[in-house]
């Protein structure tokens, strides 16, 4: 799913490093040229890794500013091209190749070990001439207002592919992920920050501990949002900057499906709770038990217009985002390149909405969640689960 599809995977990072201090383009340019993609479709290597244009993914000349600008945003796409050998075939085709070698030198019982691996480099070098690539791209958009990036892919190695690759295209300049806690940074309120550093429960500044240590974010959110869905309007303001009007309504609340976890003696035990959620009977068994709800799916309304996501609770990584369709213009008298920078945009306009609600949705929470009234707040639901 690219990220000009109604439905796209998204996780964000913020950009930080050492920036050029000559002309931006200029720079972008150069290194994605130089870190372009090789085709490898008519010779046998194994794999290639570059960037490509995002409208053409054959393209990878950055030339010209058509090629990745668009107004503060740079479009990236990553083309990962890899040739694979089925495990099964290449054992057959080597036991094949040691066979011929023993038949023509009756005078060994067993091929020699540096004799082997020959056979096996010059077996796999041939199954890998005949084997066409099977491509991936990557899309990516980096909006050099904020510095913030969003990637449309959710995989860990092809996230970590991505990662690494701007590293080297980019030196200097590197990824920061934007888990729960580094997005309560960047929406709480400015009073609400020292409560928040108190309540982090990570003892380094060590990504991998800041998600780990503070899971309670992600736990506690959609624990709220749950208990507001069954028991308030469901209604929120917009309160973070973005494309949004301050102060604009929305609607927020949680249903269609939840994956609650607990850790037991042997090892993850998880529910999922699927279908439309009446009294979320089924979830507030689980979280009885002790589980935390983990994953859901949230439907954010404004106006006419819905988002719909499954938050993953840990990393707020947004699965299956889907925004308001935006359907691209086709005919003989329609401009190809406009149209699609005019789709570019529009998708971008409704990701930024969407994400700026879910921020204003979780800057709400913090404020209560970090705030005087918690306790009592939890007591509320803790009653409400406890009921039979």
């Amino acid at each position: 799913m690219g990220i000009l599809s109604n439905r796209v995977n998204v996780c964000q990072f913020s950009v930080v490093g050492d920036f050029p201090a000559t002309d931006l383009f200029t720079w972008v340019a150069e290194r994605l040229g130089k870190n372009g993609f090789t085709p490898i479709d008519q010779g046998a290597a194994e794999l290639s890794v570059g960037w490509v244009q995002m409208n053409d993914h054959r393209a990878s000349d950055f030339s010209v500013p058509a090629a990745f600008w668009r107004d503060h945003y740079l479009a990236l796409t990553l083309r990962h091209d890899r040739r694979h050998v089925p495990a099964a075939l290449l054992r057959a085709q080597q036991q094949q190749a040691e066979d011929d070698y023993l038949a023509a030198n009756p005078g060994l019982s067993r091929v020699p070990k540096q004799k082997r691996e020959e056979l096996l480099e010059t077996v796999r070098g041939a199954l890998l001439a005949r084997t066409l690539p099977v491509p991936a791209v990557y899309d990516a958009v980096w909006d050099t207002r904020s510095n913030l990036l969003t990637l449309a892919v959710l995989g860990t190695k092809a996230v970590e592919l991505f990662d690494n690759h701007f590293k080297k295209t980019f030196e200097g300049v590197r990824l920061v992920a934007i888990h729960p806690y580094a997005r309560a940074t960047r929406v709480a309120d400015s009073q609400l920050v020292p409560a928040l550093q108190q309540a982090n429960q990570a003892t380094t500044e060590a990504v991998l501990d800041l998600v780990k240590s503070n899971q309670w974010l992600g736990w506690d959110f959609l624990l709220w949002v749950m208990y507001r869905t069954m028991h308030e309007t469901s209604e929120y303001r917009v309160n973070q900057p973005g494309p949004a009007v301050a102060g604009e309504s929305f609607v927020a609340y949680l249903n269609d499906r939840m994956v609650l976890c607990a850790a037991g003696e042997n090892g993850v035990q998880k529910i999922t709770a699927s279908g439309h959620q009446d009294q979320f009977s089924e979830v507030r068994t689980a979280l009885q038990s002790g589980k935390q709800i983990t994953e859901a799916t949230l439907h954010l309304e404004k106006g006419d217009d819905l988002w719909k996501l499954t938050l993953k609770g840990e990393l707020f990584h947004f699965a299956s985002f889907k925004s308001p369709q935006v359907k691209e213009e086709r005919g003989a008298t329609v401009d190809e390149r406009s149209e699609k920078e005019a789709l570019f945009f529009e998708r971008m306009y409704l990701l930024e909405v969407g994400q700026q609600l879910f921020d204003s949705l979780y800057a709400s929470f913090l404020q209560v969640r970090l705030g005087k009234g918690w306790e009592v707040e939890l007591r509320t639901i803790n009653e409400w689960l406890a009921e039979s």
